[in-house]
């Protein structure tokens, strides 16, 4: 059975969509992967659709979504390191990524942050299949 993971942030609008689309990617068999922010936002960065797109993973069809958006409970709650305090999401596990924000920065900061996510991603897909989470 694959666990319901949900990538958080405050816009879901850079790091959180780039989890999304690695861990749909990489770890569809075990993880229903679902990405949220706690605010409204109108876009995804584009900075973000373009470097994820660089690595092979199409994100133009992705769009911001709110905690509303997503299951009510989940397994596993991840947050990007956003620095506020996020809204209680039932869910047996949890843990805080602690990733800068690259928006407003230049490109390279966006890929940085792509490949960081990536193997954080890897890392969680990893620890799923050996049923550590």
């Amino acid at each position: 059975m694959k666990k319901k993971v949900a990538f958080v942030c405050v816009h879901n609008s850079c790091r959180s969509q780039m989890a999304e689309g690695w861990a749909k990617k990489l770890g569809s068999h075990v993880l229903e992967v679902y990405s949220a922010g706690t605010e409204n936002y109108p876009e995804v960065k584009p900075g973000a659709v373009e470097v994820m797109e660089e690595a092979g993973i199409d994100m133009s069809g992705h769009y911001p979504k709110l905690l509303s958006d997503i299951p009510e409970e989940l397994d596993i709650l991840i947050t990007m390191g956003c620095n506020v305090a996020c809204p209680f999401v039932p869910c047996s596990h949890s843990e805080d990524w602690g990733l800068e924000d690259p928006s407003g920065g230049p490109i390279e900061g966006f890929r940085n942050t792509r490949d960081l996510i990536k193997v954080k991603v890897e890392e969680l897909i990893k620890r799923v299949e050996n049923n550590q989470i």
